[in-house]
């Protein structure tokens, strides 16, 4: 799978909107095909940063950067940030989450 990090600096008086501001975006690319998860997360030592874990299947990705949805994202997201999005982009021999064993919870009552 194609799996992507990317931190977004929003501008502090967009911060509180962000997930308003990218709401159109998220759910149709959640509804991509090849779509396994695109999650927002605000961090909790920077209020204006947002944080967007995505994978897509390994065909998927491409299409993806071609949508509409994505072309209108670059086009209309730019004005509320406050400095260009950093990314790790990667392929991983995976198709899901594996378990933090150091973290096992165990099953039962």
């Amino acid at each position: 799978m194609i799996f992507i990090t990317a931190k977004f600096q929003v501008k502090a008086e967009h911060a509180d909107r962000w997930g308003e501001l990218t709401g159109d975006f998220t759910r149709a690319t959640r509804a991509e095909p090849g779509c396994l998860w695109f999650d927002w997360s605000r961090s909790l030592d920077d209020p204006n940063e947002y944080v967007l874990v995505e994978a897509f299947r390994d065909d998927a990705s491409a299409a993806h950067v071609e949508s509409a949805h994505f072309k209108e994202m670059q086009r209309t997201l730019p004005q509320y940030l406050a400095a260009t999005p950093r990314i790790i982009n990667a392929t991983v021999e995976q198709d899901d989450w594996s378990e933090l064993g150091e973290l096992a919870v165990p099953s039962g009552p």
